[in-house]
């Protein structure tokens, strides 16, 4: 019991005090000051009280959003909150004035003073920047998204790209773009355009490896990511690929050697993967920009698949593509708060230390009792009342005692 109070007291004190996530509306918080007069006075408090309401507001819709998606089953859709009407929902992601961009300036920087206190003296430790392109997947017609749900792949839905960084035992989704079709930025290019929003004591502290599918693998970006950011890259290339003598890079037959692709300023050294797809084996190539031995490639290629592991998560267990509102901004704020719920889950699990077989459901739900117990106990009591009067014709009876503790 000892150590349940002191866990939870830590982890409501860090999700609303440290992280504060809530206090994005602080300036609701301000009390009125004696420099005005008395009728000023009087309306100034007026104003306070329906400001503060209206923050109260703010905060439990917040809270019970965060608490949807905390259930952990992949279902958060708004009509399953049991604490919030599904109008309260769509009125908060839709229409309510407040600060989406406050929101993750602040995850950012909590998650920066995270990592950068674990720092420790010596060679620069590496931070693995996993790059790929996601669909979430819609039926139906979205008028108010305009030309933002397409078919790419034979896939309609949502495309984003995401870049996900793994440092150590932290993992967290950085930024996302949306992917908008033929005439517009290609997915390579938008990750050249999420590489610039790396902060700059994240690339000065830590090496930077940038991993990537084949459609992260043109040469374009290759020569940005090595000559411009000074990163390196290790990425997947088709088959077809040509080097500078005219040869396909399918006929090689040493992994590990130093090779100069067509259209390349910087020499690279291939390896390649062999996978099975439809029962059959398949050869995948992967280059590196930094010398490595060609197993050490293939062994750093695979490890872009971290990234498949995260959007299978985020998507089953945290609703990431349920969203359903009619604004851009409604759906942008349901992503954002998506991948928030998956960083408390993430960081509740790494916090009790249990790092064997992560179970993403059980993490979920430990993540609601001890930072919002509060909607847990609703939702709880939401759900009895419906069945009491089922328990009533049974012969049962049932009341609530709150108990000291």
């Amino acid at each position: 019991m000892t150590y349940f109070k002191f866990t939870f007291f830590f982890w409501h004190f860090w999700l609303f005090a440290g992280l504060d996530l809530l206090n994005l509306f602080s300036y609701f918080n301000r009390e009125p000051t004696d420099d005005f007069d008395s009728t000023s006075n009087e309306r100034t408090n007026v104003e306070f009280k329906a400001i503060n309401a209206q923050h109260l507001s703010y905060r439990e819709t917040l809270e019970s959003i965060l608490g949807l998606f905390l259930s952990g089953k992949g279902n958060g859709v708004p009509h399953h909150c049991q604490t919030k009407s599904e109008s309260a929902i769509s009125r908060f992601l839709n229409y309510y004035n407040w600060s989406t961009r406050s929101l993750i300036r602040t995850i950012r920087s909590y998650i920066l003073n995270l990592i950068l206190a674990q720092r420790i003296k010596g060679r620069k430790p590496i931070v693995q920047v996993l790059l790929d392109l996601t669909t979430l997947e819609k039926v139906g017609k979205f008028p108010h998204l305009k030309d933002l749900i397409r078919v790419y792949n034979h896939k309609k839905g949502l495309h984003i790209v995401v870049m996900y960084l793994v440092i150590g035992n932290w993992r967290f989704p950085w930024s996302f773009r949306v992917y908008r079709g033929k005439g517009t930025a290609s997915p390579s290019q938008l990750a050249q355009k999420l590489l610039h929003n790396l902060p700059s004591i994240l690339t000065e502290s830590f090496q930077i490896y940038v991993l990537g599918d084949t459609a992260f693998g043109t040469m374009k970006l290759i020569n940005k990511i090595r000559n411009s950011f000074k990163f390196h890259t290790i990425v997947g290339i088709p088959k077809t690929r040509k080097l500078k003598d005219g040869r396909k890079v399918s006929e090689l037959k040493t992994r590990g050697q130093q090779v100069y692709l067509n259209g390349l300023d910087i020499p690279v050294f291939l390896s390649w993967v062999w996978l099975k797809r439809d029962g059959k084996r398949v050869q995948r190539f992967v280059i590196s920009t930094k010398q490595m031995k060609g197993i050490t490639i293939a062994r750093w290629g695979r490890r872009r698949w971290q990234i498949e592991g995260f959007f299978k998560t985020i998507k089953h267990c945290f609703s990431l593509h349920r969203f359903g509102q009619k604004t851009l901004l409604g759906v942008y704020r349901w992503l954002i708060l998506s991948f928030i719920s998956y960083l408390l889950a993430y960081w509740v699990y790494l916090h009790l230390g249990s790092f064997d077989n992560l179970d993403w459901l059980d993490s979920a739900q430990t993540a609601l009792i001890l930072l919002l117990p509060h909607i847990l106990l609703l939702s709880l009591l939401n759900q009895l009342e419906t069945v009491i009067p089922w328990l009533h014709e049974r012969g049962f009876d049932f009341c609530l005692i709150r108990c000291k503790i």
